[in-house]
């Protein structure tokens, strides 16, 4: 009914309104025919065209009329679609389509109408525009936005869980009833899921189990215009379903079988059990636990959380001796699992584990650790202490040797015997270490003699008990002082003691003065302490400024020993109330041990020994000087002819002025020289003692150039010359003492003492008495 109303109004219509149109012509005719000038403008009303419409072409589409009477009028019409797909007929105002017109592409054309004069192409009217409406039918599908939709929805979810939305659209115009409806519906998979009319899909089941099926694959249609059969399109539904934990794990074997040597570490892997979990890896939470077999002391079982296998260790060491294999039940569990899905009657999964044990050549193994003795200190008469075992746990049972590994102190205190006895080379000294302790090395000895390369280790401690073999000592307070003027029973310091060796809760220290011959006295505090306290009084700085007090500390050992330390007290000055004002500066008194005054004795004795070797090589030296000395010639002639120089020379000028024939002066047995024929200048030489050898000058320079070659400590000498005349070329003719000593020289030397401490030998020469003898 709906669409004959519609072709009614299309067709019908307009022929009402041409009529209409044209007696409104004949009666503004009629009523405007005695004006002079009649208004003119367009008569039409709005143009409607069906699209796609089956007929022949062109389709009319409508008639533009204007007011305008004129014989020559005619009709055209511009715009964007202007003949192309509309034309009008210039006589009548006929508007056509030439071609088929879809609303989907175009719902409206906007032309312009024009009247002109064909004569002049003038126009008659101004020019109007007018719209051409595009009427839908209902000639388009619904499509769907994609082709492929996706959703998913957890396992075993309640009926009517929303999985996902479909969407379709109709490109129709929806303002026409049932043109642009669209409606859902599943033509596959129904049985699982349905849709509604707002394209949600939901689930029609409640046991979906994504175990038996995970993804899903439906097929949707989309249709229009409800009740009829109009066409449709269709899409393609991927639903997954979504994992939960609704499943226990199950154990791939019925049984499991290890092998797993004996000296596996505790805590290392025996072996793995594994399971099967249909559930997702972030569902799988295996526990196991043991049924059957009580070994939950030695074994634990561990998941692995990336693998979720079980993991085997073991919880302490195990013994191929006692314990060769090991049997026992395990169940595998799952304490996440939802009880609301769980699926009642299922099998509980256990398993059986054996597990073998295999021998291995194990080190030995100590029969007792630790190891603790107890010795006292300085005891020359033990030493043993006891000794460690430690045997072969395998079958070989072989023989054990025993090694000192490390030592803590360090040193040769401790002993260790093949057969594990312990020593002590020496008495322990427990001032020097309290406590010893040794590493000991168990090997086994192999069938031809040599050791295993496999031991194992025991720690043994030696406790060193205390002997009352040290004295107590003082502990040396600050510099103790004493006003001058101190009244009697003044405290002057509170002294106390130390004792190297261990004090007893009950031990105590006793205090004593060595002499009672002094202005102190001592007094106990009886709590390991004494105070040093004035006797009479008033102190005399004129007579003593420092006071040394010998004191007596004894203990109550057994035995009792005692030492005597000395405080030293200074006297000092002090004002009215009773502050110290000046004390003498002193240097610290401490008591001297044994070894130390042994130490101190030795060294004063290496360097009086040192001291003593020095005199006496400076001792022999000398007197080898004194020897030489008495070879024949005076002091003061050996003086003036040999002469030691320690420059390189004179040069020749100077070498060529000595007479050398002054060393055949000597004759042994008072023999005269011979006369020794000299290029040079002959020197008039002093009487002297002619009774020595000849040969007893040319000895001593024998002598003294082997001293000079073999004394290391003196500078080396060029040359050593015996002269007694300068030469011939000096200027100063001779300046030997040899001339100027024996002749009636009129010169007066005294001057020389005028000159200083450097002239004062030559002063002494040739002072006024020049026949004194000098030793040098």
């Amino acid at each position: 009914m709906n669409h004959l109303i519609l072709l009614f109004s299309l067709f019908v219509a307009p022929a009402f309104a041409d009529k209409e149109s044209q007696k409104t012509n004949q009666d503004f005719s009629s009523n405007n025919a005695s004006h002079k000038r009649l208004k003119r403008d367009w008569i039409w009303n709005q143009m409607h065209i069906k699209e796609e419409i089956d007929t022949p072409l062109p389709h009319h589409v409508g008639k533009i009329t204007s007011s305008v009477r004129n014989n020559n009028a005619k009709y055209i019409i511009e715009g964007e679609y202007a003949n192309t797909i509309f034309k009008v007929e210039e006589t009548s105002g006929d508007v056509y389509a030439f071609e088929r017109l879809d609303r989907e592409k175009k719902a409206e054309y906007e032309l312009t109408a024009l009247i002109i004069d064909r004569r002049n192409n003038q126009s008659l009217e101004p020019p109007s525009k007018f719209i051409i409406k595009v009427y839908d039918i209902n000639d388009n599908v619904p499509v769907f936005v994609q082709k492929v939709f996706n959703g998913s929805v957890p396992e075993m979810s309640p009926v009517g869980t929303s999985v996902t939305k479909v969407t379709a659209v109709d490109a129709d115009d929806p303002t026409v009833t049932g043109h642009a409806t669209v409606t859902y519906q599943v033509i596959k998979g129904d049985e699982y899921f349905t849709v509604d009319d707002s394209g949600v899909i939901s689930t029609t089941r409640a046991d979906l189990d994504r175990e038996h099926q995970s993804t899903y694959e439906i097929i949707v249609k989309a249709k229009d215009a409800p009740g009829s059969s109009g066409d449709s399109s269709t899409a393609t539904v991927i639903i997954t379903l979504t994992d939960i934990n609704d499943n226990f794990p199950v154990f791939k074997h019925p049984s499991f079988h290890f092998k797993v040597p004996e000296n596996i570490s505790v805590g290392g892997e025996v072996g793995r059990v594994k399971v099967e979990d249909v559930d997702e890896p972030q569902h799988r939470n295996t526990k196991y636990s043991f049924v059957k077999g009580d070994y939950r002391d030695t074994f634990e079982i561990v998941a692995n959380p990336f693998t979720n296998e079980g993991i085997i260790r073991p919880k302490k060491p195990l013994d191929f001796e006692k314990v060769a294999e090991y049997r026992f039940d395990i169940e595998a569990t799952d304490p996440t699992v939802d009880l609301r899905y769980f699926k009642a009657g299922g099998s509980r999964s256990i398993s059986t584990v054996t597990i073998e044990v295999t021998d291995v050549d194990e080190p030995p193994v100590f029969t007792k650790l630790p190891y603790e003795f107890k010795v006292r200190e300085n005891d020359p008469e033990i030493r043993t202490l006891g000794s460690v075992w430690a045997h072969d746990p395998d079958a070989a049972k072989r023989k054990i040797r025993f090694i000192r590994r490390r030592a803590s102190p360090n040193g040769d205190y401790i002993r260790v015997s093949d057969t594990g006895i312990i020593q002590l080379p020496k008495p322990l000294d427990r001032e020097f270490s309290s406590s010893y302790n040794i590493t000991v090395a168990a090997q086994e000895i192999l069938e031809d003699g040599r050791l295993s390369d496999r031991e194992s280790h025991a720690q043994v401690h030696v406790i060193v008990t205390d002997e009352n073999d040290n004295a107590p000592e003082l502990v040396y307070p600050e510099e103790p002082r004493v006003c001058e003027n101190a009244a009697p029973g003044k405290v002057i310091i509170r002294i106390s003691a130390t004792d190297k060796d261990e004090i007893s809760p009950r031990g105590f220290f006793k205090y004593s003065l060595a002499t009672e011959d002094s202005n102190f006295s001592l007094v106990e505090n009886y709590d390991n302490t004494a105070n040093i306290t004035v006797k009479y009084g008033q102190f005399n700085r004129e007579l003593a400024k420092i006071h040394y007090l010998p004191v007596i500390i004894s203990d109550n050992g057994d035995p009792e020993l005692s030492s005597t330390n000395t405080l030293v007290i200074s006297v000092c000055k002090c004002n009215e109330k009773g502050n110290f004002t000046f004390c003498e500066e002193r240097a610290k008194q401490v008591g001297v041990s044994i070894q130390a005054l042994v130490a101190i004795f030795i060294c004063i004795f290496t360097i009086i020994v040192f001291f003593a070797v020095i005199i006496l090589l400076i001792l022999l030296r000398k007197r080898h000087k004194k020897d030489l000395s008495g070879l024949g010639r005076n002091v003061a002639e050996i003086h003036e002819q040999l002469v030691t120089y320690d420059e390189e020379g004179g040069g020749e000028m100077d070498t060529t002025s000595y007479d050398v024939s002054v060393l055949n002066s000597v004759r042994k047995n008072g023999i005269k020289p011979e006369p020794v024929p000299s290029p040079y200048a002959q020197v008039q030489k002093p009487p002297g003692n002619l009774t020595s050898g000849a040969g007893e000058m040319e000895m001593m320079i024998e002598v003294k150039k082997d001293e000079a070659d073999n004394d290391r400590d003196l500078l080396p000498y060029d040359t050593l010359h015996i002269y007694g005349y300068e030469g011939a070329e000096s200027i100063a003719e001779s300046l030997s003492s040899l001339g100027s000593g024996s002749s009636d020289s009129d010169i007066d030397y005294d001057f020389l003492n005028d000159w200083g401490p450097r002239f004062k030998m030559l002063a002494e020469l040739y002072g006024s008495e020049p026949n004194e003898d000098f030793a040098y």
